[in-house]
Parts: structure tokens; C-alpha cells; sequence
């Protein structure tokens, strides 16, 4: 928010005037009005495998993140350049496979690799899109660079949490919308659906029919899902109201089993299908991928996507980037190191209090390290794993991370974040201005994760 010389930056002089004149009592007060705000509306998220399982609410910070306009169109072009190329990776490894001939990635990397599914070998989505819905996890360190921390091409969530924080804002502070020209993030769920609908099947009959398959309400994002199902104007299903019929997928209604043209299906892989996956599954359609293999159906995110989300690949999207868009990626990766290569592996061991080490199908902020907050205990033990399971792991400088103000008892205080921008890809690529701000609440902290003790905050795009 705030220079060396204590001025504000640019993006922040109108806001900053705004908050210089406020009663500080006042903001703490809505602070706790947002609070009841999120709780009478459910807003709320589960953590599995804890004992305290209980719904929990969100920390909302009422200080926007604000990003100019200049800052935005820098970090659209490397998203929107990233997203087309994930897209392509996706169709070549489940193809020709021409970036493992090239000798560009390890054919290893791919076809041993739990989230690469054999079954999308050889087929090609509608449309040819198979991150239909793409949530790239983006950070900015002191020196004032954008580097890409992950990319989440499966089921990418949060992003109720992003609308919710922004109607709330407007709801509060009417006033800052009116004294700083905003860009809109509130018709998502408009572009969500007309992104959808116009990857339906190409023997789609009329108006695509658009259903968000759910879990249930015991999945920790069920309330994102019940959420977007409603703000679309579709049906909020689970496995067991679909069942496939005269070969295609079809819903219970009251007026019978009526047909699905677009899945958003919020169920992992395993459990999508248990004719083909797992035979367990309660939760999926029995069929439903021989009805998407035949064409009757548009799956959004495709099976098989959970690729791109492995952070071994991760550490080979500059090269992937570069293979399939013939350009230099124009936003760095954070620099990676492969405890899978020996070299690499002996430098995290001999370095790990200085690092952040990762498991490649982690998520949430669990199954990781952070060195320079960890006891020499806990260190050993982590290399300890390493050595027993290299493969599993990736590691990473811990970067000095920019910070931004949020409201404390005493004022305002600074705590790292990061940034999670949505992308919408279907004939064409629509990225919404902003996305969703987590922060570390906790003074120091570099782990934004809401499981583990972060919050959000209403992130702002200036118009020019």
C-alpha cells in the first residue's frame, strides 16, 4: 500500500485519503458486521481428516488488495499465455505426445504419473478444451516480480469466496465504489455459464443443459458448489440423481430423466466413474465416460487434467510454455528444485533450512516444510522423507513475499499474500479482473491457506 517514503503508491492514493478520514472504531465494528454477514449466509468450509471438523468461516480483511490497470494487463497476457499452453500440453501428452519426443519432459514424468488416465488417450474433448475453468496461484516478492506459485487446472475452488468478498465490500462501503472506478468481478457466474454452454457437445439439441455435480453436503467446498449452481440458474446434482440412458447422461426431474449436455463436476477422477475408476465410488455416474468417449457429453475440467496440477510438472511449465507458444514464458515459475534428480535432492538436504519443500500432489498447505520456521527436529525428519520417497517431493527458495495492510485492533498491519485469478476458456479465453486474495493472518506467516489459519480479501483492478 505504502512506499519506502511512507506515500502511498499510486493504485492506493484514493483509497488511502478515504481510510486517513475514517473512524478507526467504526471499521473494527465492520469488521465484526462482515463477520455475521458471512455466517448468516453460510459462507463457510470444512477441513477433512481434522478432528474438529466443524464448518468453519473464512477470516474476511475489509482492506482491498488493489492492482492498476498497467499491473493487470501485464498479468493477464502471462496468464492468458500459460492457460493456452497448459491446454496444448494436455492435448499432446493424451496425443502425439511431441514435448516427450522432443526430450523435453521425461516420458516417465507422464505416463507414470497417477493423475495421467490412460482412458483420455486418444480422445479429444468438445471443443478441444480441457481446462475449461483454470485458477492460477500467482505471488509477488518485494522486488516488484510476478512469479506463478502453482496451477490448479482441475477442480480450481474459491471462487464464491471472491464474488462473496466483493458484494460485501459494495455492501459496506458503497461510497469507494463511486470514488474508485472498480472493475466488475460480479457477473462471473454469467460468463461461467455462456463459457460452458458454448463447449456442449456438437449434437446438442437447443440450449445446452448445465448441471454442477456436487459430493454432497459433506465436501468441505459444498457451499461454493450449491453457490454457483444458483448464481448460474442450473441444477445442483450428485451422482445419484444422474443415471446414463439411450447413451447419454440424464438428470431426475419431475418430469422424468431429462438429458445433460455440460457436466461442472466438482468430483476427483477416481470417484467420476466406477465402471471405469474406482469401483467404490459412490459419489460418480456409472457409464458417464463412455457417454463423454462417445461425444453425448462435455466433462468441465476434462478427466486427466490433475496433471497440470503436479508440481514435478510444474517445474517444466517455462519449458512447456516455450514448446507450444514459441515465446518465452512471460511469467517465471519460482525456481525449482527436483528431489527426483540426485544433484538436486543432495542440494534440498543440505539446504532445507533454507527451503520450502513441497509433495507434488500436495494441496491446502499440507504435506510441506517451510525450513526457516521449522524446528531442527521437524527437519530431520523431513529429509528423512525425502530419502525415503524423492520422487514425491520439489523444493523452493522461501521468497521474500510483498505485503499488503490488513485492520488490526492497533490499525492496520502487513501480512503476506498471494493471488488466485480465474480463467474461463471455451472458444475464447476470459480472464476476470482480480481474482482471490488470500492472506496470512499470522504475523511472519507465508502459509495463506484458509485450513490453515489464512483469510481473503476483496482484491481491486482499476480501469485506466
Amino acid at each position: 500500500m505504502m512506499n519506502a517514503d511512507n506515500t502511498p503508491r499510486q493504485p492506493y492514493e484514493t483509497y488511502n485519503e478515504w481510510y486517513a478520514s475514517q473512524d478507526k472504531a467504526r471499521l473494527i465494528a465492520k469488521s465484526k458486521e462482515a463477520e455475521n454477514i458471512f455466517r448468516k449466509t453460510g459462507i463457510t468450509f470444512a477441513v477433512y481428516g481434522h478432528a474438529d471438523s466443524s464448518e468453519k468461516l473464512i477470516p474476511f480483511d475489509l482492506i482491498p488488495r488493489i492492482i492498476s490497470a498497467r499491473e493487470w494487463r501485464r498479468l493477464a497476457q502471462g496468464i492468458e499465455q500459460r492457460v493456452l499452453a497448459l491446454n496444448a500440453f494436455l492435448d499432446d501428452i493424451y496425443h502425439k505426445q511431441e514435448i516427450i519426443r522432443a526430450g523435453r519432459i521425461p516420458r516417465a514424468l507422464i505416463e507414470k504419473n497417477d493423475t495421467f488416465l490412460p482412458q483420455m488417450v486418444g480422445f479429444r474433448p468438445p471443443g478441444g478444451v480441457y481446462t475449461h475453468i483454470v485458477g492460477t496461484d500467482i505471488v509477488r516478492t518485494g522486488e516488484d516480480q510476478f512469479y506463478v506459485l502453482e496451477d490448479n487446472a482441475r477442480t480450481p475452488s474459491g471462487v464464491s469466496y471472491m464474488l462473496e468478498n466483493r458484494e460485501t465490500m459494495m455492501q459496506m462501503f458503497p461510497e469507494l465504489f463511486y470514488q474508485n472506478r472498480v472493475k466488475p468481478v460480479e457477473n462471473y457466474p454469467y460468463l461461467l455459464r455462456h463459457s460452458l454452454a458454448a463447449v456442449a457437445p456438437p449434437g446438442c439439441e437447443g440450449k445446452p443443459r448445465v448441471a454442477v455435480l456436487t459430493p454432497g453436503i459433506f465436501n468441505s467446498a459444498y457451499y461454493e458448489h450449491s453457490f454457483l449452481a444458483d448464481t448460474m440458474g442450473v441444477e445442483l446434482v450428485e451422482g445419484s440423481d444422474l443415471r446414463v440412458i439411450d447413451g447419454k447422461v440424464r438428470m431426475r426431474t419431475t418430469r422424468g430423466y431429462e438429458a445433460i449436455d455440460v457436466l461442472y463436476r466438482r468430483v476427483d477422477d477416481d470417484f467420476l466413474d466406477p465402471l471405469t475408476f474406482r469401483p467404490d465410488s459412490a459419489l460418480g455416474i456409472p457409464g458417464i465416460m463412455d457417454v463423454y468417449r462417445s461425444g453425448n457429453i462435455t466433462i468441465a475440467n476434462a478427466p486427466g487434467t490433475g496433471i497440470c496440477d503436479d508440481k514435478a510438472i510444474y517445474s517444466y511449465m517455462p519449458e512447456i510454455v516455450e514448446f507450444y507458444t514459441g515465446r518465452k514464458a512471460m511469467l517465471e515459475n519460482v525456481p525449482t528444485w527436483r528431489c527426483s534428480e540426485p544433484q538436486s535432492l543432495q542440494y534440498v538436504l543440505d539446504n532445507i533450512a533454507d527451503l520450502v519443500v513441497k509433495e507434488v500432489h500436495g494441496s491446502g498447505g499440507y504435506g510441506m516444510l517451510v525450513g526457516p520456521t521449522a524446528s531442527r527436529k521437524e527437519r530431520a525428519l523431513f529429509c528423512e522423507k525425502l530419502k525415503a520417497r524423492p520422487n514425491n517431493y520439489i523444493a523452493q527458495p522461501t521468497l521474500s513475499l510483498s505485503t499488503v495492510p490488513i485492520m488490526v485492533n492497533k490499525g492496520i498491519a502487513p501480512r503476506h499474500v498471494d493471488l488466485r485469478p480465474y480463467v474461463l476458456v471455451s472458444d475464447k479465453v476470459q480472464i476476470i479482473p482480480g481474482g482471490l486474495t488470500r492472506v496470512a493472518l499470522k504475523a511472519g506467516s507465508l502459509v495463506v491457506n484458509s485450513s490453515q489459519g489464512g483469510g481473503t480479501k476483496d482484491t481491486w483492478v482499476l480501469e485506466d
